[in-house]
């Protein structure tokens, strides 16, 4: 373990803002899209179990909830 350090933690190495900026943008997409994902998975899921359309009708939702979802938010 290497706690050397040439001064105070404050004056650290100064931060990349703009790198800093696009990661959290990135971030935020993956999130917002991963979301979107996950709540038209459960949709689907639950349409297929207890709605009784079955495995194909369930994906055929998931589809259909997914391309919405992405043209909506987009």
């Amino acid at each position: 373990m290497d706690n050397h350090h040439s001064g105070p933690v404050e004056t650290g190495a100064t931060m990349d803002y703009a790198e800093h900026e696009k990661t959290y943008e990135k971030f935020l997409a993956a999130a917002k899209w991963g979301t979107i994902h996950v709540v038209a998975l459960m949709i689907a899921m639950a349409a297929g179990f207890f709605g009784g359309i079955g495995l194909l009708g369930g994906l055929v939702v998931f589809l259909v909830l997914s391309v919405a979802g992405i043209f909506l938010l987009r």
